[in-house]
């Protein structure tokens, strides 16, 4: 059998202008845990300062050995659909622990948050429904606005990253909607900033509206045991609906969860089309993200430890002439300004064994291409010492500080 000719030459252009342009993304391959340094494959030790592993949980023994006993016990996956198959016991308890955890009557995991997200919209909304998103939200919750108003002809808007005025407004013009309905990230992973959430439900109060919130890079990170943004600003128990994500603060594995009022889970049980269609989360994640909630629970002071390190290393790079954004979380976007600079700064740190990734357009605005920088509470003072110093002398070869 021949190939097609043509489909492999025009993917094969493209990857040579992406590699022209400067945006092509290469893998680089760890032979060891996620941690705050791992072996990169052809470059030994690394500082990570790029991962979401922010309790430093990937490694933690008890949450590694969780997942191990999990597959003694529950074998390799589920073979089917949790409603064909069966559904092991072991999701009961961890959808039991994740609400327990952010503060909702009950819970449904999903194999990744962007499925969670996806069947989110697309599941509860209706012809006749607006749905509002802020311009800055996760790449998930749009695509799953899109997928929502193919499916059920609701309407999809944006309204201006953090103006609450902006949603007020395209909240009154949907007046005359049957439902209204608001998304937002608890912390946006580009920016490290925080949700005005306070805002956003009294927002949501006056205008009869649903808050959904996507908590993904809040869950285990924010609030002081970690609960997330609603943990943040008190206000557990009040939004609507979280979704979040098992693969970062919860031991890094994989997975996502829908979190709020027991009959939007039983909807997703009924209608969402990631669970009907979809494998269930393999039982060893399960498992071990049971652990990593209850390592949480019972160690809140690792949360403390990340909040510690998050706002020194901040303050460290400020002192250091560069220029990180302002926050409280443990994403510390340094901005370099061109995108040439920001992917070139990453390789030369990687040469000085550190990890950061550098982003710029399309995926931030022209002007602000970033080092993005993800602290730990794995996490030393001697290690974020040292990535101050490198990032500090790269930026002045570079010609990003004087």
């Amino acid at each position: 059998m021949t190939l097609n000719a043509g489909f492999r030459g025009d993917l094969e252009a493209q990857i040579a202008q992406l590699r022209a342009d400067r945006v092509y993304k290469t893998l680089n391959y760890l032979d060891s845990p996620q941690s705050a340094r791992v072996q990169m494959d052809g470059r030994g030790e690394v500082l990570i300062l790029s991962s979401n592993n922010y309790l430093g949980l990937c490694d933690e023994p008890s949450v590694v050995r969780a997942g191990i006993e999990g597959l003694e016990r529950f074998g390799a996956g589920t073979g089917s659909v949790r409603f064909i198959c069966g559904t092991f016991t072991i999701h009961r308890e961890l959808e039991a622990a994740l609400a327990r955890f952010v503060g909702t009557d009950a819970a449904m995991t999903f194999v990744a948050a962007w499925n969670a997200n996806e069947a989110m919209t697309a599941t509860v909304v209706q012809e006749g429904d607006v749905v509002l998103s802020d311009a800055l939200n996760h790449a998930s919750i749009i695509d799953s606005m899109r997928l929502a108003k193919a499916i059920t002809k609701c309407t999809t808007g944006v309204y201006k990253h953090a103006d609450m005025d902006d949603l007020v407004e395209k909240l009154r013009a949907a007046k005359g909607a049957r439902r209204r309905l608001i998304w937002t990230d608890g912390v946006f992973s580009m920016e490290g900033a925080i949700a005005k959430l306070p805002q956003l439900l009294e927002i949501a109060r006056d205008h009869d509206a649903v808050l959904i919130m996507d908590d993904s890079h809040a869950t285990g990170v924010l609030g002081a045991t970690g609960r997330g943004t609603a943990e943040h600003f008190g206000v557990v128990g009040e939004v609507d609906v979280i979704t979040s994500t098992l693969g970062k603060a919860l031991g890094g594995a994989a997975g996502g969860f829908i979190a709020g009022p027991a009959a939007l889970c039983d909807m997703m049980i009924q209608r969402a089309r990631p669970q009907l269609f979809s494998n269930a989360l393999p039982p060893t994640v399960a498992c071990s993200a049971v652990a990593a909630v209850e390592f949480i629970e019972a160690h809140p002071e690792r949360v403390t430890t990340l909040r510690e390190n998050s706002a020194w290393f901040r303050s460290a790079l400020r002192e250091a002439g560069l220029k990180p954004l302002d926050g409280e979380t443990p994403i510390v976007p340094i901005i370099v300004g061109e995108t040439a600079d920001a992917i070139k700064m990453s390789g030369m740190l990687l040469d000085e064994g550190i990890f950061i990734t550098g982003f710029g357009f399309p995926v931030v605005p022209h002007g602000t291409a970033r080092l993005r920088c993800q602290v730990s509470a794995a996490h030393s003072r001697a290690d974020l010492e040292y990535a101050v110093r490198a990032i500090r002398d790269v930026a002045t070869r570079v010609g990003v500080v004087k």
